[in-house]
């Protein structure tokens, strides 16, 4: 298994803002080969650190997605939102291959 974390800081008064927007995602990424899972994580000290937290069978199907003209689409998108504040974040992206569980 593969697991992809993506970290960003929001203003915490906007964090409920986010969350609404990932509770009505695309869900493209739910239909990519070899994807198994998504979930947002909020910090519960820090309510405006958010993580995207995705698991993937393996590592080369995370790439595949990336690659993807799905990928590339969503993520334009993002860009025309129309909060720029929240448009121009740049997550932390940390990838992890599973070794036990």
């Amino acid at each position: 298994m593969y697991i992809v974390n993506s970290t960003f800081q929001v203003p915490p008064e906007k964090a409920d803002e986010v969350i609404r927007i990932y509770n009505n995602r695309s869900k493209r990424v739910d239909r990519a080969e070899g994807f198994l899972s998504f979930q947002l994580l909020q910090n519960q000290k820090r309510a405006g650190e958010l993580v995207v937290h995705m698991e993937w069978q393996t590592r080369e199907h995370y790439l595949q997605w990336v690659r993807s003209e799905e990928f590339k689409e969503i993520h334009e998108l993002e860009k025309k939102y129309p909060d720029q504040e929240l448009a121009s974040i740049i997550p932390k992206v940390s990838q992890y291959k599973v070794v036990s569980t």
